[in-house]
């Protein structure tokens, strides 16, 4: 026999509930359980604790929904508000924030040690385009072979790329060498000044 103090939970009273009142779940008007409630109203003023009847009765009057912000307080603590409007509101922020989230991609650029200097000049262009669009910018120099053997080759040639492309973007990770491949990444410069890079 289940006590009369559990609750029990229906997968339709979950509702997601933000802003300065975070639940993960609320009940509002009839879905709450509780046989008393401290009532806070629509202006923030504490109407004390009544039974559930008389606090739903009080939100009926000025046409607005009872909710119940705090769930495992004795007794729990509802509030009286729009809900509907509540939620639209909380959904309006969400997508504003959303909007002013900048999303940075991470462009990749391969390149050989012995890379010669059209196919350089080509890769330089498309590389200095991504850090204009605003994108970080991973240049990986990708060794074969005996190619092993003359790493240095593939760190100045990073260090040359830093160089060439020291108007639009800087280094956030400095060249660093993985199995068969060296890689550095480049920021936007916008972006990148105030960091320092990385060792």
């Amino acid at each position: 026999m289940r006590k009369e103090s559990e609750e029990i939970f229906n997968p339709q009273d979950r509702l997601t509930f933000t802003g300065e009142s975070r639940l993960e779940v609320a009940r509002v008007n009839e879905k709450i359980r509780a046989r008393e409630v401290r009532v806070i109203n629509q202006d923030g003023e504490q109407l004390g604790i009544m039974p559930l009847e008389k606090a739903l009765e009080e939100a009926r009057k000025v046409d607005l929904d009872l909710v119940e912000v705090a769930p495992g307080a004795t007794p729990p603590v509802c509030r009286i508000m729009d809900y509907g409007k509540y939620k639209y509101q909380q959904s309006k922020k969400a997508q504003e924030a959303k909007k002013k989230q900048v999303v940075i991609h991470i462009k990749e650029i391969k390149i050989r040690p012995k890379t010669d200097e059209h196919d350089y000049q080509f890769k330089l262009q498309h590389l200095i385009r991504f850090l204009k669009e605003g994108n970080k910018a991973k240049v990986s120099v990708v060794f074969r072979g005996r190619e092993m053997m003359h790493a240095e080759l593939g760190q100045k040639m990073l260090e040359r790329i830093a160089e060439d492309i020291k108007e639009f973007g800087v280094v956030e990770q400095k060249p660093k060498l993985e199995g068969k491949t060296m890689s550095m990444i480049l920021v936007p410069k916008a972006r990148g000044t105030e960091q320092k890079a990385k060792t």
